[in-house]
């Protein structure tokens, strides 16, 4: 099979290069073929074209800054975050095997926290984003300073 990808983060130096290369080692290990466009704050880098898009079985974004989808109207697309191409990079790639083999119309979302909040409600006290209060910049300074 053959992909594009887009990766992209707010900095784009060091995530958005990783994710690339993650995604180009584990295509090149199931012997597909893919070519990576890299975004961040410097531009684009390894921009895909027209034709590389056109002769894609499936796309994939992985960003966390917001990248235009209207390039990959025409074939299946996986949009999933930056940390999923750095971290889950074969979950990724199967989602867009999946979207590969499938309707062309199809958008596949990864949504990597999902299997985490399984048992809890989203709404319930219990379940927090953004990770430790007690270590945050905030707490630290009230400590620092009482």
């Amino acid at each position: 099979m053959k992909f594009v990808a887009v990766t992209a983060c707010p900095t784009g130096i060091a995530h958005s290069q990783m994710g690339a290369e993650n995604l180009e080692q584990e295509a090149k290990r199931r012997g597909h073929d893919i070519k990576v466009e890299i975004q961040g704050a410097m531009g684009a880098e390894n921009e895909l074209s027209a034709d590389d898009i056109a002769d894609a079985n499936a796309a994939i974004i992985a960003a966390d800054t917001a990248v235009s989808r209207d390039r990959f109207e025409d074939i299946p697309l996986v949009k999933g975050t930056i940390k999923d191409a750095v971290n889950d990079v074969e979950g990724l790639m199967n989602q867009a095997e999946t979207a590969a083999q499938g309707d062309a119309e199809t958008e596949v979302t990864v949504d990597t926290d999902e299997a985490d909040d399984e048992d809890h409600d989203p709404g319930s006290p219990d379940v927090r984003r953004g990770g430790d209060r007690s270590k945050s910049l905030v707490a630290r300074l009230k400590r620092l300073l009482s």
